[in-house]
């Protein structure tokens, strides 16, 4: 029996597991090209069981729109996939509401990561979305300061208007901001805060005016306080999760996605459910599914 027959064998009554690491290398150096071939099929089968991810023939690369509060943690998942799978992503980044309207105007974006499932939604009834909605992280609110403020007493500064300027994000266009609205409304402080409030058009803009000084204090994601080019940055307080509306993180394969990269954009969309991808979520102070 030749050596590629031998090989084919092998994995018939063995199985690719049982294929330790010194025996794929000896494969490896086989001039047999049915061996190398077999190989390959294989092991890519292998990866698809095993983490639902084909490994790519090419390599594709993700346009992936990114909603601002994912953009601190997103070069770390990027890394991760592109390890894992050899596919790379470029984010474009923005409001999740401003991200939306670009898709429905054919922005081509191949996944779509939304920081809530009203937007993920609206896409899949007019049909630029394709698949399921997957929940892969829930966001999570504080607030943060660069100023000499005690967090710990921001509901007697909000009521007594103590703080002249307070930056949330726009709650019609960014769901952090909702979630910023819904805090404020749950303590009975919106209307006492809403005078000194200065909307940005995403989470990115509030963040540069809480970290510039421009305002005393503001609401954003922890994932922002907690990446790593922050520490020592200000100071955060995590406010209760009962306060304010959840804010589940979701990735969506869009039509442009489905049509060009469809297996690269699964891979993506299955990826974000590994253990890397959570430990990498769970880092950045995301709540876990």
């Amino acid at each position: 029996m030749n050596k590629g027959r031998g090989f084919v064998w092998t994995c018939v009554r063995q199985g690719l597991a049982s294929l330790d690491p010194l025996s794929l290398a000896k494969v490896l150096r086989s001039e047999s090209r049915l061996a190398l071939a077999v190989l390959r099929k294989s092991y890519v089968l292998f990866c698809f069981a095993q983490f639902g991810f084909m490994l790519p023939a090419v390599a594709d690369e993700l346009q992936v729109a990114v909603t601002a509060n994912v953009s601190p943690v997103f070069a770390d998942l990027s890394l991760a996939f592109k390890h894992a799978t050899g596919h790379t992503l470029k984010a474009s980044v923005g409001s999740s509401g401003k991200l939306t309207a670009q898709i429905e105007n054919g922005a081509p974006y191949d996944v779509f990561l939304s920081a809530d499932l009203e937007y993920p939604r609206r896409l899949q009834e007019k049909s630029y979305a394709v698949g399921e909605l997957r929940v892969y992280a829930y966001g999570v609110l504080v607030w943060w300061t660069c100023r000499d403020i005690d967090l710990s007493q921001w509901q007697r500064q909000v009521r007594e208007q103590r703080w002249a300027k307070i930056a949330i994000a726009n709650p019609k266009l960014a769901p952090f901001g909702r979630a910023a609205v819904h805090l404020l409304e749950h303590f009975h402080l919106f209307e006492k805060a809403q005078p000194n409030l200065i909307y940005g058009e995403s989470i990115a803009q509030v963040n540069q005016a809480i970290f510039s000084g421009v305002v005393e204090a503001g609401l954003t994601a922890k994932a922002v306080v907690v990446a790593p080019e922050m520490a020592g940055k200000g100071h955060w307080l995590e406010l209760s999760q009962d306060a304010y509306q959840a804010l589940p993180q979701v990735a969506v394969v869009l039509k442009h996605g489905q049509k060009n990269v469809p297996l690269a954009s699964a891979a993506f969309l299955n990826f974000l459910a590994t253990a890397d991808a959570q430990a990498i979520l769970k880092k950045y102070g995301y709540r876990l599914p």
